[in-house]
C-alpha cells in the first residue's frame, strides 16, 4: 500500500482521534467513516424510494 499525506487542521485531527479507537490508525478511522457514509446514503435512498414509489405485490408481476 502506498502511503500519502493529507493535510488537515488540528481540529480535524482531534475529531478523527475521537472518532476512532486507541488501536486504530487514521487510515482505519477514515475507512470506517467512509463505509458508514456509504451505508447511510444507501438507507437514505431506500427511505426515499419507500416514500415516493408505488410497489406492486410480486404475485401480480
Amino acid at each position: 500500500m502506498e502511503i500519502t499525506t493529507i493535510p488537515v487542521s488540528k481540529e480535524v485531527r482531534d475529531l478523527l482521534k475521537k472518532a476512532g479507537r486507541k488501536d486504530e490508525t487514521y487510515d482505519d478511522i477514515l475507512r470506517n467513516l467512509l463505509k458508514s457514509g456509504e451505508i447511510k446514503k444507501f438507507y437514505d435512498e431506500m427511505e426515499k424510494i419507500l416514500e415516493t414509489e408505488e410497489f406492486v405485490p410480486l404475485v401480480k408481476v
